[in-house]
């Protein structure tokens, strides 16, 4: 007799008969597995919730299921596959909180391309394939991707030349050592915030250096902040954004709530070592340029950002070229529509529907999700050095500036999710329009 807390053995729960082995559904439970799997790789490379439920719709129908209904969030998905009278439930967790666009691409053009009929081996070797494919770049340079991605931040917030390149070291190192503890499976808040705090304390110290050296450069909010923006969680937030618009909003939340709390995780260690030194947050005076060389600077900036973010994504050049393009391209306009005294909100939001039509207009044919072009696009346009000085101005007490820096930056992101929606409500046609079976998907067996 086992007691209790055993652990049982294969024997033990295999059927006794041969009559019990055959009410087993083994072939929906071999069908479920494979929807199963590719939900979950889908959900792990960082994809919105629905693109990954209808990722699984799409190889449920290839295998003969008769209907399939998901529930996907943040950390799980929940799905039922049926056929004729029997179903089969299951649910997969989700610890991977990572982006790769590779495999987004690769998941995607899978999705597309499902034949009429297949089998779940063939499915599971489909995926194999994918889950095999190793990262585009190595860890150096998707470090000095991480470093690029900042020094054009940094370059649009008006950094200093010397400022830029320890930005580029400062960001470098830290994405290094985020993806070592990433690898090893560390916790997710852990590293960011350790990520956050080599970072920034190497961006410290090279201006130090520089200052005894009789360099003599004020350590500003612009370079300062711009070091740590690789840690930005752009896919989660636009994610859960587009989530909740297609009232998915168990989803949505989750994804939000993620990345405010890796924002605020950031956070912490950033204002925490700024207090090692002397930190200038007021607005930095700008030198008047003529307008072509303020939009030359700003379309550079913007250009070399965006492909800095998308490559460190694990994007493919070409992508993450289109990728830079279009972001060059809207935040270059939003930039010079600010500066004729346009509200930031309102040039932000313009500027995040061009981004989603040029990004729709670059992935017609199913070239690549439009997800993994305007996510990289929209990324510069996030106020990093408002939202710093808003938690500076917090701690001291000065409520006042903290609550107008804090909505300034709430009305940003929000203008930013806001366009992005409202760019996918006017190109996606299947996504715009929902239809009332979408809770549960009933699959047409006349084939």
């Amino acid at each position: 007799m086992s007691e209790p807390g055993d652990v049982p053995n294969e024997e033990s729960v295999r059927p006794v008969s041969a009559d019990e082995e055959a009410m087993e559904p083994v072939q929906l439970i071999e069908q479920s597995g494979a929807i199963m799997r590719t939900g979950r790789l889908m959900l792990g490379a960082g994809t919105a919730s629905y693109r990954v439920a209808q990722a699984m719709h799409a190889v449920a129908r290839s295998l003969g299921v008769d209907a399939h209904s998901a529930q996907v969030s943040l950390t799980d998905i929940t799905a039922t596959s049926r056929r004729g009278r029997i179903f089969r439930t299951e649910i997969v967790t989700n610890s991977v909180f990572s982006v790769n666009t590779d495999r987004i691409v690769a998941l995607d053009r899978m999705r597309r391309t499902m034949p009429e009929h297949t089998t779940p081996e063939e499915v599971h070797r489909t995926l194999d394939q994918i889950e095999a494919k190793r990262p585009r770049y190595p860890p150096f340079a998707n470090a000095a991707f991480a470093g690029a991605a900042c020094g054009g931040f940094a370059l649009l917030n008006h950094a200093l030349l010397l400022e830029i390149v320890a930005v580029f070291l400062a960001a470098g190192v830290g994405q290094y050592v985020r993806r070592l503890l990433m690898i090893r499976h560390f916790n997710i808040f852990g590293v960011t915030m350790v990520a956050a705090a080599v970072a920034t304390s190497i961006y410290m110290a090279g201006m130090a250096i520089l200052n005894v050296t009789g360099v003599q450069v004020a350590t500003h909010a612009a370079g300062y902040i711009s070091a740590v923006l690789f840690l930005l969680p752009g896919f989660a937030l636009i994610t859960g954004a587009l989530d909740m618009a297609k009232m998915d909003i168990t989803a949505g939340l989750s994804r939000v709530a993620f990345g405010t709390m890796i924002t605020l995780g950031a956070t912490v260690s950033v204002f925490a070592v700024s207090l090692l030194g002397t930190l200038q947050i007021s607005e930095r005076a700008v030198n008047e340029l003529p307008v072509a060389a303020d939009i030359g600077m700003w379309a550079g900036g913007t250009a070399v950002g965006v492909l800095g973010f998308a490559l460190m994504f694990n994007s493919p050049w070409r992508l993450a070229f289109s990728a830079a393009a279009i972001g060059m391209v809207a935040n270059a306009g939003r930039m010079y529509a600010i500066d004729q005294g346009i509200a930031i909100q309102t040039a932000t939001a313009v500027a995040c529907i061009v981004v989603g039509v040029l990004a729709a207009f670059a992935a017609r044919g199913g070239r690549y999700p439009v997800i993994t072009l305007s996510v990289p696009a929209v990324l510069v346009m996030v106020p990093g050095v408002t939202a710093h000085e808003a938690v500076v101005s917090l701690n001291r007490g000065d409520y006042a500036t903290s609550v107008a820096g804090i909505l300034l930056v709430s009305l940003v992101v929000l203008s930013i999710m806001v366009g992005l929606v409202v760019a996918k409500l006017l190109t996606d046609p299947e996504w715009a329009f929902s239809r009332t079976e979408q809770s549960w998907h009933r699959i047409d067996t006349a084939r």
